[in-house]
């Protein structure tokens, strides 16, 4: 069957079209060709012959004319639109008619660097004596090849990172590149944005001054997709000048582009079916008609979840069907890569990894396992199916959270809306003064040279601020390092741990590595008791050894798989903004989060029945950053408990509450009626209510014998976690975590969001008191300013926020909207309603 004749069948199944919230096809598009340069060099012109190519696209001629009169360039064109080929043939023109000529090519992942390698290698085996060696100098090249390499390669090709600690701080060894760097690509501008972005502005700042010591300055040329503003961002991160390619001359196949709607299933409380198996369910109609499918999840243990499905339907021949993540170690990437160019693999579950520009051949449809987070992304995904000129398919599965469920009501605003502006902030403060760091370690600074467009005056503050704390000594107005430590080693361009754990399992006697994990994922992907899946192979996580940094992992044979529970408490360093609102006052400053992961949950495949909790011993970690809360006024809590909108207050259990916990725990022999703990000597345990106490209108009727139990605090904890009653001020921070990346146009995990009825937050308005407020915070070390962007959007926020409580169809809370409550619960659907009444409008509370 093919494509268009499943899209036919779909079209007529109403269990596929009750639920396809938009359906827009995207006509094909011919191509728009333009004739080879005349003055291309001869040798490139055979090439072109050889492999088929008589004519370029428009683009592709226009970058080659632009780079040729000398610009920076950027080229903005589709996804599998010939970009590569773009900045291929200027730049081995130049280096033919140069024999001493380099070039420094710049991918953002080292899977994308390993794939250039085989098509510039393809080239240069083709021209005449092989002039043009590339090499690949990253974390993974043999140190026995990196000597050959700095000596012979014309093209290098790395990532940032490795520019970051590998190349520049030892450019001495890098004489010969540097000397003659004639031009530097930087693919896949669009993912160059945030902290990551931020961060490579400085490193390419760092860049060009290293090579204007050797007496280089290199033409730029960068290539983007999906962003609005990629001439912007592309001439903050160079700091020059930047011509604007766009004129996109590649063909494309007609395009489908499907929003898909879980169904409900149950309507009262917004319960909708699985976004993971509607995913399972749409790929596995693809793959049963033989059209060659990418799924993308949106975590690691997605990925996995989604594998092992896919798997189980196909068990015929499960290595036709393969992962794609991080974690995978190179080999197993490379051959993933390679089996899906030749079709030995019939479909791919994968994260992000797989976004950016990689080979893998023509694919024929992106399953999107709910949103990712922006809409240039999303388009980014759909372009991995359709590269060439047939007909493709792309279909987003919504989640159930209300970012997506917004999106699923208001398809207009997804297909309307032009792909997102990508931000950078080089002059963060803690990012600029580590890149600071790093250069002085490179050269010492000269009396009045600059630091890309940093004013001189700012540059001389950070690096006497540097010599106070003994980093730098000057001499003559020359700042020389003197630190023992080497700086670029302890930064991290992408923001998480440098550490890295080591995932083991116990073979035959021996020890084999299957994967590694970061060190800010290992607490709660690889804890003790955790089931880690990898290549849909689940294993059982035996021991993490924190001080070694390794994972030992045995094969697990079972019906579950985890997830974890953890604890977060905020505390507010400084305020740095505040002002008063109707029904609120709203700070930004600075704060310290700290999270331990104290335990987890084993959740039955397929049915998502909870089955258990676990205990686990790990340390808490703090993180420094910014952020903006919102604080209550005691007024409107007033109002608000007036209403009978206001459950966040202590309960007050009545007369002779002591009296009876001490008669309840006799009863119970002092001992957990859940894992059966006795009490310690002058260690009490708590007694729950098994259904809610504010469930019951009074509290003799919540009080009675049969409706309290004896649990110790850990049992406690874990017993509220499932039967809660979700507060109005809980459900606002729901509100306000889904929907805050619409306006700040990140990914969902660059901020954090934390309520607390009881929070001691200052406050020079309200006084440092307990205040009920929701904190988001920059889940970022040092923050980048995302919190803030938040602060000054707040009434645009909070009205999309009462939109989606408005729209909603559930009854009292839902996934889509405030998120839903305990087994016994209440969601705070109205809660939230009149709280965010009260925010945007002191007058229209209890309208």
């Amino acid at each position: 069957m093919s494509l268009d004749h499943l899209l036919r069948f779909w079209r007529k199944d109403p269990t596929i079209q009750d639920c396809v919230a938009a359906w827009q096809t995207q006509p094909a598009r011919p191509a728009c060709n333009k004739p080879i340069p005349h003055d291309l060099h001869p040798e490139l012109v055979k090439y072109l012959q050889q492999a088929g190519v008589n004519h370029l696209y428009s683009h592709q001629a226009s970058t080659f004319q632009t780079v040729q009169q000398g610009s920076h360039v950027v080229v903005v064109t589709s996804t599998a639109s010939g970009k590569t080929l773009a900045y291929n043939l200027p730049i081995l023109d130049a280096l033919l008619r140069d024999q001493n000529a380099r070039a420094l090519y710049l991918f953002p992942t080292k899977a994308l660097t390993q794939d250039q390698l085989d098509k510039l290698e393809g080239i240069n085996t083709s021209l005449a004596e092989s002039s043009l060696p590339p090499g690949v100098y990253d974390g993974d090249t043999p140190s026995t090849q990196r000597t050959g390499i700095r000596r012979n390669a014309r093209i290098l090709l790395t990532n940032p990172d490795m520019l970051h600690t590998g190349i520049l701080p030892h450019h001495t060894l890098w004489a010969e590149l540097f000397s003659h760097l004639r031009f530097v690509v930087l693919d896949e501008l669009h993912s160059y944005r945030g902290v990551f972005g931020s961060h490579v502005a400085n490193v390419l700042r760092r860049l060009r001054r290293v090579a204007r010591y050797y007496g280089s300055n290199p033409q730029f040329i960068m290539t983007s997709a999906t962003i609005s503003n990629p001439g912007e961002l592309a001439g903050k991160l160079i700091e020059d000048d930047v011509v604007l390619v766009d004129n996109d001359g590649a063909p494309h196949g007609e395009k489908h582009f499907i929003i898909y709607n879980p169904p409900l299933v149950n309507k009262e409380l917004g319960i909708r079916r699985s976004v993971l198996m509607e995913s399972v369910r749409l790929a596995g109609d693809l793959l049963s008609e033989s059209i060659q499918t990418i799924v993308f999840g949106r975590s690691r243990p997605a990925v996995e979840v989604m594998l092992s499905y896919l798997r189980a339907e196909h068990s015929d021949q499960p290595e036709r069907v393969r992962g794609y993540r991080s974690g995978y170690l190179p080999m197993e990437r490379r051959a993933i890569e390679k089996g899906l160019r030749e079709r030995e693999i019939d479909a791919v579950v994968a994260t992000t990894a797989l976004e950016l520009g990689i080979d893998i051949g023509q694919l024929e449809a992106a399953v999107l396992a709910g949103y990712p987070g922006t809409i240039a992304g999303t388009w980014q995904e759909a372009g991995r199916a359709g590269r060439s000129d047939k007909p493709a398919l792309a279909v987003l599965i919504t989640a159930a959270n209300a970012l997506d469920q917004f999106l699923a009501r208001n398809p207009q605003y997804f297909f309307g809306r032009s792909p997102e502006m990508a931000l950078i902030q080089p002059d963060n403060l803690l990012i600029l003064l580590d890149h600071i760091r790093s250069a002085a370690f490179e050269l010492p600074f000269q009396p009045g040279e600059a630091f890309g467009r940093l004013p001189i005056d700012q540059l001389t503050e950070f690096l006497q601020y540097l010599e106070q704390n003994s980093q730098l000594h000057s001499n003559d107005g020359t700042y020389f390092w003197i630190a023992d430590q080497y700086p670029a080693s302890n930064v991290s361009l992408r923001n998480i741990s440098p550490d890295r754990y080591l995932l083991q399992v116990e073979e035959e006697d021996r020890l084999r590595t299957i994967g590694q994990v970061d060190g800010e994922s290992a607490f709660w992907m690889v804890h003790p008791q955790a089931v880690y899946l990898h290549e849909g192979q689940p294993y059982l996580v035996e021991n993490l050894d924190l001080e070694h940094h390794i994972a030992r992992l045995s094969l697990f044979v079972g019906d579950y798989y985890t997830d974890t529970i953890s604890n977060t408490s905020v505390v507010s360093n400084s305020i740095l903004k505040e002002d008063t609102c109707p029904g609120c006052v709203r700070a930004y400053g600075e704060l310290s989060v700290t999270t331990q992961v104290t335990g987890f949950k084993q959740i039955r495949w397929y049915t998502h029945e909870q089955l258990g909790t676990g205990e686990v011993t790990l340390p808490a970690s703090t993180l420094t950053t910014l952020g903006y809360w919102l604080m209550l006024k005691e007024d409107t809590v007033e109002r608000l408990r007036a209403m009978g909108a206001w459950t966040n207050d202590s309960n007050q259990y009545g007369p002779g509450w002591n009296k009876l916990r001490g008669q309840i725990r006799a009863r119970d022999g002092f001992i957990c009626q859940a894992c059966g703990k006795p009490e310690a000597p002058g260690q009490q345990h708590d007694i729950h209510h098994k259904v809610p106490f504010r469930a019951f209108t009074n509290p003799e009727a919540a009080n009675q014998p049969d409706n309290l139990v004896t649990l110790c605090s850990i049992c406690h904890r874990r017993a509220e976690l499932s039967v809660r009653m979700r507060s109005g001020l809980s459900g606002l921070a729901y509100l306000v975590g889904n929907l805050a990346p619409l306006f700040l146009m990140c990914d969902a995990h660059d901020i954090g969001i934390h309520s607390d009825p009881l929070a001691v937050l200052h406050s020079g308005l309200l006084g440092d008191g307990p205040h009920p407020s929701v904190v988001v915070y920059d889940a970022i070390p040092g923050g980048i300013g995302l919190s803030e962007r938040l602060y000054e959007l707040q009434t645009e926020l909070l009205a999309r926020a009462l939109e989606s409580v408005k729209d909603c169809p559930c009854s009292d809370g839902c996934p889509s909207c405030v998120g839903p409550g305990g087994e016994f619960g209440s969601g705070g659907k109205n809660e939230t309603r009149a709280i965010l009444e009260a925010i945007l409008d002191g007058s229209s509370t209890g309208k």
